[in-house]
């Protein structure tokens, strides 16, 4: 036990603090507005205290116990059992000319982008997908049934099936904490602020207004990935609720270029499959009719 906690054994308050992300994040939480995370990669020193957060507040298991070899991050990647992964992305080597005090890593907290057209949720047979009063995207295990349409729907692969219950995992952007008036728990551990909660107009005014500044600071390669008109927005998905700057090609992030909904490929693939039975059958039809 620390030394400080034999100070204060027990609490000042009879209750939980009403609106506590008020003192946290700077924002009141009320159902019926949309909320999501604004990640700034060029604030992420690749802690990991988003990850381990996440875990705690979940109660969720580790991954990938051991050294991967590939990198100093041996979680690997987004799973069932990880909601926060932080990517740690080694570029060259460091040159002559490149600017001082800065590091040949770029670095980013991936999590759950909870889009405002969500194709997981679209593909769920069973409505164990639903959106909250927060605009957030979350699984319902009891109603899942374990058909996994959602993994190839996401265009993000986030969403994972667990080994354990056969069930779809995925951030829940701490739906739990949101109806108690609490920031989730990953952004509240973030000592950097890289990952910043709150709600979504705001957060992407706050946004543009990074990038601008990042623009005068020389750091010209600086942009906003998964807001309205942006990269990541794409393919009629709208905006991202949770967004991110970054400073290299979103595929170096491991983010895909322009994400589609799965749902906008499904007439042009039925077409194009009834084109080609509809083919063959008047290739039949011609075969037979020579015959005779």
């Amino acid at each position: 036990m620390h030394p400080r906690a034999s100070q204060h054994s027990q609490s000042d308050l009879d209750t939980v603090i009403p609106d506590e992300s008020e003192l946290t994040a700077g924002v009141r939480i009320v159902p019926g507005r949309s909320y999501g995370f604004f990640t700034d990669t060029t604030l992420c020193i690749g802690c990991k205290a988003c990850e381990v957060a996440c875990k705690e507040w979940n109660n969720l298991p580790a991954d990938h116990i051991g050294l991967t070899g590939n990198s100093y991050d041996n979680t690997g990647a987004l799973s069932a059992n990880t909601w926060r992964h932080v990517n740690f992305i080694e570029q060259t080597v460091r040159s002559d000319n490149q600017p001082a005090f800065q590091s040949g890593w770029l670095m980013m907290s991936d999590v759950c982008k909870h889009c405002h057209n969500a194709p997981c949720l679209e593909a769920c047979p069973t409505a164990a997908l639903f959106k909250t009063e927060f605009d957030t995207v979350v699984v319902q295990q009891d109603i899942c049934n374990g058909c996994g349409y959602c993994i190839p729907a996401c265009p993000f692969g986030v969403v994972d099936l667990s080994p354990v219950d056969g069930k779809a995992h995925k951030c829940t952007l701490c739906y739990d904490r949101l109806k108690g008036g609490l920031e989730p728990a990953c952004s509240k551990a973030c000592p950097t602020d890289s990952i910043q909660f709150g709600e979504l107009g705001e957060l992407q005014e706050r946004a543009e207004r990074r990038v601008a500044n990042l623009h005068e600071l020389d750091v010209k390669s600086a942009y906003l990935y998964g807001t309205p008109g942006a990269p990541g927005a794409t393919g009629d998905l709208r905006h991202l609720n949770a967004f991110f700057l970054l400073t290299d090609r979103p595929e170096v992030y491991n983010l895909p270029a322009a994400p589609t909904r799965a749902s906008n490929r499904v007439v042009p693939s039925l077409v194009s499959g009834l084109s080609m039975v509809a083919g063959l059958a008047l290739a039949a039809v011609a075969i037979f009719s020579r015959r005779r």
